[in-house]
């Protein structure tokens, strides 16, 4: 018998560690665009959730961006049956006419179809292929964009997507690890142009920025990147909760409503300021449209008050101090 190449082993690995004790008895739904990541990640799945008494769905999504993606699709989905996907479809999506730029555009209706598709199966867990190398490229475009800790602690391992757990396992696995998975299974991975359209930020960071940096400080540049991640994030979850404590503290709250700037005043910077993004989403502000000048401009009405006026938030949402809380301002 062969030996099991060890890519093929390293992704079976990261697939069972993730699946391991999930709770729930309906399908994990791979999403698949046909890629070296998520067929790597598909195939690892559909070896490995029979074996821990997991059904293993699959489902692909054709952006209609580019000619032909309509048979890609089709294509993924016939593999994917024929492995034992069940399901195993192809949803076609609308992006035209959506906010944002045609990749966050796309990721939005990508998102929105794979999240009515795990609902509509009753899945226990959704599975991305997002591997090491995307979460140090989402690290540089979150310092490159000046964004704080939340951005640099990148994609986590696992999340909820409007009621559905989302999975990403392959985060400790390097993406030269699924190609050469493929290879080994003689899966033969599509190549989506748009990874390596220069117009796009992250394939410019792709295609450019992250082999400059392995070869100026060696590969390990991209497992310290994902560690950074995952470093982030373990304090801002932790400061994510002292921030939460003390939202939930009588002090804080204003007797008369809103929030009482003499005690908002006397917590840490970091907590303060995560108080007010958790008040202003409390307020109806919508979250992806809430950023950090929005909180800046409510933490100045706290710590730079000189009589100015409301400060704006996504919503049409007018936050203003008066009498010394912070209230919705009429």
């Amino acid at each position: 018998m062969a030996a099991l190449a060890p890519p093929v082993a390293a992704l079976r690995l990261a697939v069972r560690r993730a699946l391991t004790g999930l709770p729930g008895d309906g399908p994990v739904l791979v999403a698949c665009s046909g890629g070296a990541d998520s067929l790597a990640l598909a195939a690892a799945t559909a070896f490995v959730a029979p074996r821990l008494g997991r059904r293993a769905g699959l489902v692909t999504v054709d952006h209609a961006l580019q000619a032909g993606s309509d048979r890609r699709a089709a294509d993924v989905a016939a593999w994917a049956a024929a492995v034992g996907f069940a399901p195993a479809e192809a949803v076609r999506v609308e992006v035209a006419g959506r906010p944002g730029g045609p990749e966050a555009a796309a990721r939005a209706a990508r998102y929105e179809a794979l999240t009515e598709a795990a609902r509509r199966h009753g899945a226990s867990a959704l599975l991305t292929g997002h591997t090491r190398d995307d979460q140090a490229e989402t690290v540089l475009l979150a310092l490159a964009r000046g964004a704080g800790p939340r951005g640099l602690a990148g994609m986590p391992p696992e999340r909820d997507l409007a009621g559905v757990p989302l999975l990403r396992p392959l985060l400790g696995v390097g993406r030269e690890e699924t190609r050469k998975a493929c290879a080994a299974l003689g899966l033969s991975p599509w190549a989506d142009p748009h990874n390596t359209d220069p117009s796009y930020a992250r394939a410019r960071v792709r295609a450019d920025v992250l082999p400059a940096l392995v070869r100026a400080l060696g590969a390990g540049v991209l497992e310290n990147l994902a560690r950074t991640a995952r470093l982030v994030a373990a304090d801002t979850a932790a400061l994510d909760e002292l921030a939460a404590a003390a939202l939930a503290a009588g002090g804080v709250r204003a007797a008369g409503g809103g929030l009482a700037v003499a005690a908002l005043a006397g917590l840490a910077p970091a907590i303060r300021t995560r108080v007010l993004h958790a008040w202003a989403r409390e307020l109806g502000a919508p979250p992806a449209a809430l950023s950090h000048r929005h909180v800046a401009a409510l933490d100045a009405l706290v710590t730079g008050w000189r009589g100015q006026g409301p400060a704006y938030l996504p919503g049409g949402i007018r936050v203003a101090r008066h009498a010394g809380r912070l209230t919705a301002a009429d």
